[in-house]
């Protein structure tokens, strides 16, 4: 595999270009950056520079980003719930706590394991570290996922993704009530300035981030919302719940301790995606039912009325 160049235009002046680089590049650390600028392969304006250079707004930063160490791809019998398949992509129901991809601290038990099962033709597919992978959930949200089987397909969903002409709806559980019935968050999300784990609302070169919310039903102090990310950035549902005071339940990130409890994962599933297949040509919608633990939390908070509502619509 070969290095990834970036292209990168500078908005800050007088940001550390470590810094600048963590909080504008969402899938690069902090660490990570120091030590590629280390390695020589990050420059501005041509120039090789240190962590601690200041820029200036307007200077071209280039990153030479070094492939990925390989993960040796193993075939595991993991059930999956398919929704859809054809000889192109296939739609599933990703079960909560599966990791969608390999990487540091699971190497393997992720759902691409278990597609290599199913598919036995699928590694290699948009990559050999992720084959198949056009979008991801995080490893406690369930729901809706679609996975191409050849390269032409993954090509086609990763510029729809990119395009924003994939309609993604989910269910999430909060704390606290709503005053308008519908709406939308518009709050920028970026990398949390400490802890380069975290996202958050508000911080200085965030990317614009969109949310439309609407909710179905409250039940004393808990909300059952329907939501529809206009973008895609890391945890932007979660965040954005957090930052308006009505995180989501079971999410050990960003609901604080006391709520992190209030259910065995983070409620929050995928619940319907729309889009357009390539190859048959006509617009295509999957709805992926609720898992057991969502039914169940929303049954005990009295929202499950609301949810079956939903699922017929």
């Amino acid at each position: 595999m070969k290095a990834e160049t970036r292209i990168i235009t500078a908005t800050r002046e007088g940001e550390r270009v470590d810094r600048f680089l963590a909080s504008y590049q969402e899938d690069l650390s902090r660490s990570f950056v120091q030590k590629i600028i280390k390695e020589g392969k990050v420059f501005v304006d041509g120039k090789k520079v240190k962590a601690s250079y200041r820029l200036n707004e307007g200077q071209e930063i280039k990153l030479e980003i070094p492939p990925p160490q390989p993960i040796k791809l193993i075939p595991q019998n993991i059930p999956l719930k398919i929704l859809f398949e054809d000889q192109w992509l296939i739609v599933i129901n990703k079960q909560p706590d599966l990791v969608v991809h390999p990487a540091a601290g699971h190497p393997d038990g992720t759902l691409v394991n278990a597609l290599l099962f199913h598919c036995r033709d699928l590694e290699g597919i948009g990559g050999k570290l992720r084959p198949g992978i056009v979008h991801r959930l995080d490893r406690d949200t369930s729901g809706v996922m679609v996975v191409s089987k050849t390269d032409k397909t993954h090509a086609h969903l990763i510029k729809a993704f990119k395009n924003r002409e994939v309609n993604k709806t989910y269910l999430a559980i909060v704390r606290g009530g709503f005053s308008r019935s519908e709406g939308w968050i518009d709050i920028p999300i970026g990398r949390h300035p400490q802890q380069r784990k975290r996202m958050a609302c508000g911080v200085v070169g965030g990317r614009e981030a969109q949310t439309f919310f609407k909710v179905l039903g409250q039940s004393g102090d808990n909300t059952l919302l329907e939501l529809k990310p206009r973008t895609g950035r890391t945890h932007q549902l979660r965040v954005h719940l957090s930052f308006i005071g009505n995180p989501i339940l079971g999410d050990k990130v960003y609901a604080g301790k006391q709520l992190a409890t209030a259910a065995p994962r983070q409620m929050l599933h995928s619940f319907k995606l729309e889009f357009f297949h390539p190859f048959l040509e006509k617009t295509m919608a999957f709805k992926a039912p609720p898992w057991e633990d969502f039914i169940k939390i929303s049954r005990d908070l009295g929202l499950e009325k609301y949810l079956t509502i939903n699922e017929g619509d």
